[in-house]
């Protein structure tokens, strides 16, 4: 069950800036910071920490990261093409993806995100 005390929001708000922090330096943050954080921290679903995930993702939270590469060269006008059309993607998969996770058992999500988590990873470091 989700902590509302004090120290539950500034638990929240950590996990909130350690995954922006991960996002500008590696571009990840929702499904692997906050969403494990949300579940074995705060005891949520898997179902509950995605679509909580998702909420955080909603407003612009990339846009200081971006004009931060931007400002330093490290982005082009291809990037930003190439980023509206991931956006573009993940508008529709969001929603296919939630209609298939709120028809799973937080079990067999929580495992399939482990999975997949597993082998990205090993794909990774052998790359």
């Amino acid at each position: 069950m989700m902590d509302s005390s004090i120290p539950g929001n500034l638990t929240m708000l950590c996990i909130g800036i350690l995954a922006g922090v991960l996002s500008g330096m590696f571009g990840i943050g929702g499904g692997i910071i906050i969403v494990p954080a949300l579940v074995l921290l705060f005891g949520m679903t898997q179902q509950t920490a995605s679509a909580t995930s998702l909420v955080a993702l909603l407003l612009p939270v990339g846009i200081l990261g971006v004009l931060e590469y931007y400002r330093e060269g490290r982005i082009s006008m291809e990037n930003v093409w190439l980023g509206l059309l991931l956006a573009a993607g993940l508008f529709a998969g969001a929603y296919f993806g939630a209609k298939i996770a709120t028809q799973l058992s937080g079990t067999v999500l929580r495992r399939a995100f482990a999975v997949f988590t597993g082998i990205v990873a090993l794909r990774l470091w052998f790359k």
